[in-house]
């Protein structure tokens, strides 16, 4: 199992816990499973998600 899994399932089960139910609880559920997935794809090696943060440079 890559870290890119267990960040998938990570986030897909503090989703679970913090879900009230219906529509609202699947977007998050489905929020904090996309959060985890990027994370653990970060620490793959995957994404490269500094340089998605980091602004461009002026000049």
């Amino acid at each position: 199992m890559n870290n890119t899994v267990i960040g998938l399932i990570t986030g897909l089960l503090l989703a679970l816990a913090g879900i009230i139910g219906g529509f609202g609880g699947f977007i998050f559920a489905v929020l904090l499973g996309g959060i985890g997935m990027a994370i653990g794809a970060h620490r793959d090696g995957h994404v490269d998600l500094g340089a998605l943060l980091r602004g461009r440079g002026r000049g």
